[in-house]
């Protein structure tokens, strides 16, 4: 098992890894959901594959196991900031509720968002947990790479049952809401230390 954290200026050097990552998005958020989301050569993707993100993804080879995208919460393109602010300013045509946030969503460059977390329906039961808790370590190790000393992130509201057991400060930042086909939580995650996973 790999991991890589993809940019703009690497994805050359990992040739279909890129591709990959936003087909296996395609997979679970599309076919696996039923979520209604942009796509393209079986492709999903939205306003916030920008430059300004980066995607860790969990593989084997160029077959992706998991992932998730990292944008700052400074993050701007056109009328778009980052998926949580832009929910709770009404920018998503209600597709997530407005009242996500039990406060303003941060704009602070060392506040960073997670977002289109997905491990693969294709990994047998027995392996899930172990690629969750590596996608969990890399994510962390990224986002600190990146400068950033905190996370949020909208996530299944069972966070508890994966974030805790690597030893994460998390807080639920908002009530739990309904989207789609479950209920949903925003969470801060403290990277002040290492996770345990």
């Amino acid at each position: 098992m790999q991991s890589t954290t993809l940019s703009f200026r690497s994805i050359h050097l990992h040739g279909e890894l890129f591709a990959n990552m936003f087909r296996a998005r395609k997979r679970t958020f599309i076919e696996e959901k039923g979520w209604d989301l942009p796509q393209a050569d079986d492709m999903e993707f939205d306003q916030y594959d920008t430059p300004m993100s980066r995607w860790v993804t969990i593989h084997e080879g160029d077959q992706v196991l998991a992932g998730v995208r990292l944008t700052p919460t400074t993050a701007r393109c056109g009328v778009y900031s980052y998926m949580i602010r832009d929910a709770q300013r009404d920018l998503l045509d209600g597709s997530i509720p407005k009242d996500i946030l039990d406060a303003p969503a941060p704009i602070d460059p060392k506040t960073w968002e997670a977002s289109r977390l997905f491990v693969s329906h294709d990994i047998p039961q027995a392996d899930r947990r172990q690629v969750q808790m590596r996608l969990t370590h890399e994510m962390t190790r990224s986002a600190r790479e990146q400068g950033a000393d905190r996370l949020i992130c909208l996530t299944p509201a069972s966070w508890p049952r994966w974030i805790r057991p690597c030893g994460l400060d998390a807080h639920a930042m908002g009530p739990k809401v309904w989207i789609g086909d479950g209920w949903f939580q925003c969470v801060r995650i403290e990277l002040a230390s290492e996770p345990s996973c």
